[in-house]
Order: C-alpha cells, then structure tokens, then sequence
C-alpha cells in the first residue's frame, strides 16, 4: 500500500472521527481505511487509535503524528503546485467556513458565480457561528467578521459589516419615523439574542458610542426571523446591512436613524500563511474582493430612498 494514501487515511479518520465516514470520503471500503491505519501503527511500532465499539480517539502520539502528517502532506502539495505547470488553474475541493447570515445571503452566490468561472473547483460549506480552527478541521479558508486575534493566519479585508436600523415602510407610515435614537422607546423593536446585551442599540454620534436601551414583543436568536419579521410590519430591527441590504434595496424595508450607525466591522478572508497559496483559495478570495468592493452591494441603497 502506498505510504502517502495511508497517511491520507490517518488524517481523515482523524478529522471526521471514523473508519465508515473517512472511507467514503476517500471512495474506499472501510475495510482499506482499517489496513491502512494498521499498516501505519505497525510500521511505527506505535498505536496511533484507540478503538471501542461506539468511539475512537487518538493517542497522544496519535495526534503528534497527526500535525506532523498535515505538515508533510501540506509540503507536498505546495511542491507540486510551485513546479506544476497546472498550478494556475484552480482545481480541487475548497473547503470554506463562514458565518450562517453572511454565507446564506451572499457567499452562495458568490460562489455560484465562481464556480461559472472554475468548472473544476468543488465546494465544501460549512457555515455557523463558532470561531473555526483552520488547521484542526482541514479548512482551506474561511470568513470573520470583527477584529481577529489570530497572528498566525492571513488575513484580507474583503468590506465592512454596517448594522443599520430596518423597518416595513408599512411600520413607518402606522407608527412614524424616528429622528434620533432616543425615539426609539414608542417603537416595539425586534430583539436579536445573541448580541450582548440583547435589550440595548449602540449608535455614535460626534460625542462618541452610546447605547440605547429598547423593549418589544419578538426576540430571536436567528437574524433571519426578524428579518422577515420586520418585512411583515412586526417592528423595527438592528441588523447587519449584508442581512437587510437587499430589501432595503427592493423597497420591502426602509433603513433610519443611518446617521447615528455605529462602527462598522471589517469582514475577512482568512487562511493559512503558506508560501505557495493554492489557486483555488487565491482565485476566490481576488473574487470575493472584486465582488464586494468598494461598496459591496447590499449596501448600495445611499440616497435612493424617499426622505
């Protein structure tokens, strides 16, 4: 058996945590997968696994071996990119984490776009809120939203988050417009959960950022659903503007009070420092850029709306 497939192996029943799913990732038999992580552990003297019936985890050295592969694994697959003629056309599956809102509404079209152009480019998409570990979880890439602490990882900011305040123009007609901040106790305002603490806005004015405590009757830990939401006339919502934006756009909601917006968020592309980045994470992110820059176009609403 080939030393490379089996590492292969070894790193995929690694990441996905079993024998069954590794082998169909692989196109495989289960059966192969085993012979080959046992080729592995006997060659090594080591064990690398340790098996039960329900779970299997690594070894201690089990996992030193597992980085070291993806290291070596990683080495060579930038060797062969660096010499292949073929090294500029993407190819491959591009494995992407990206946060629920941001990838639902405009990673998806983007990467329908994309893939028009890069026939030969799969994707994988994984999208939720939780802070993804490129290396741990085998993602090529992925995209944050706010300040990043992380050194080791590159990063290119793609556009900004702006939070803006929404309303259905029926709400507004019923109930009236709010001219600043502080008007916003008459409104019943949709409560997003998530954010901390759940019951105030922040805006800024010339003095700096405050915060406004609000009140309604529908709290939600999904944007979406207040989205939607506030489109029925349920009330005015704070959201991000890449949730909102094309409504605002379409005419289904109107933004207010955009004078008062609060600091907006960079949004970014991240990967890992290599020395030779891939063609398919480097052709999508310059498509990303291209894409949402230098207004993205959610937010290309300024000034087409009725006072």
């Amino acid at each position: 058996m080939d030393k490379l497939t089996s590492m292969q192996a070894f790193l995929q029943v690694a990441r996905l945590g079993s024998f069954s799913a590794a082998a169909g990732e692989m196109g495989l038999s289960k059966a192969m997968v085993s012979r080959h992580i046992t080729r592995l552990e006997n060659d090594l003297r080591v064990q690398l696994i340790n098996r039960t019936t329900r779970h299997l985890s690594l070894t201690e050295v089990g996992i030193a071996y597992r980085d070291r592969v993806r290291e070596i694994l990683n080495d060579i697959e930038e060797t062969e990119l660096a010499v292949s003629t073929l090294s500029s056309e993407p190819r491959g599956t591009l494995r992407i984490m990206a946060p629920t809102s941001f990838g639902t509404f405009h990673l998806t079209r983007a990467i329908t776009q994309y893939r028009r152009l890069h026939r030969r480019v799969s994707i994988d998409l994984l999208l939720t809120e939780r802070i993804p570990d490129l290396v741990e979880e085998g993602l090529d890439m992925a995209i944050r939203i706010g300040n990043l602490d992380d050194s080791s990882m590159v990063a290119q900011r793609l556009a900004e988050a702006r939070s803006v305040v929404v309303a259905s123009p029926e709400y507004l007609e019923t109930y009236g417009i709010p001219r600043e901040p502080a008007e916003l106790v008459n409104h019943n305002c949709l409560i997003y959960s998530p954010r901390q603490p759940a019951d105030q806005w922040q805006f800024q004015s010339d003095d700096g950022v405050f915060s406004v405590t609000i009140a309604g009757d529908l709290r939600s830990n999904v944007a979406d659903a207040l989205r939607i939401a506030a489109i029925q006339g349920s009330g005015l919502a704070q959201l991000p503007a890449y949730v909102v934006g094309l409504d605002v756009r379409a005419g289904r909601l109107r933004a207010v009070l955009e004078e008062y917006a609060p600091p907006a968020r960079p949004i970014y592309a991240v990967y890992l420092h290599r020395r030779h980045l891939s063609a398919k994470v480097r052709t999508f992110v310059d498509f990303l850029s291209e894409r949402f820059q230098p207004v993205p176009y959610w937010e290309q609403w300024t000034g087409e709306q009725p006072v």
